[in-house]
């Protein structure tokens, strides 16, 4: 009985203080919710003295990301892509399996199912000269530069593609490229 007497006394007393005055914030239970540290978005640092604006260091990739292509959309530039960019991929069947699906989805209506240019955009005439796979001298590297900078009326799929996605393409185009040849 005792007990209650006091949690009734409690309850009493804390809506007494709360309906004090509604229009001022009487207790503030966790200041830095209301009060935020203000940081300057464009500054160096903040008030409080914490830098915001830091580079990050050289050489990292952001979760998720995916290194820098630097090599630039010139035609030195396919050449040197042709040569030296190799895929980081593992050949497999989960990688092939997507980059048949991504082919479908980015590439078919051009290329064709096959890779032989005859893709419905290229049969129907609303694009001429879509190349067969098996009359150019393509690698890996020129693949994935096409891919990341376009070429000729193809333009770019960089940002409708992963890095991943890309270079799965690319596998899935070697394979097809590989098939034509036989």
């Amino acid at each position: 009985m005792k007990n209650l007497k006091l949690i009734i006394g409690l309850m009493v007393f804390t809506s007494i203080i709360s309906c004090n005055d509604k229009k001022n914030r009487q207790v503030q239970y966790m200041p830095d919710m209301y009060e935020s540290i203000p940081y300057n978005a464009d500054g160096e640092e903040s008030v409080n003295g914490k830098v915001v604006n830091s580079k990050p260091v050289a050489g990292t990739i952001a979760r998720g990301g995916a290194p820098a292509y630097d090599v630039p959309d010139t035609i030195e530039g396919y050449d040197t892509a042709k040569v030296e960019v190799k895929s980081p991929l593992e050949k497999n069947d989960k990688n092939l399996d997507n980059g048949k699906a991504m082919y479908t989805i980015y590439c078919v209506s051009c290329h064709g199912k096959k890779g032989d240019g005859q893709g419905y955009l290229a049969t129907s005439e609303k694009f001429a000269g879509v190349p067969n796979y098996k009359d150019r001298d393509i690698t890996e590297g020129s693949i994935y530069h096409v891919l990341m900078h376009g070429k000729g009326l193809m333009g770019s799929h960089s940002s409708q593609l992963t890095y991943k996605e890309r270079w799965q393409i690319v596998q899935y185009v070697e394979v097809l490229r590989a098939d034509l040849l036989k």
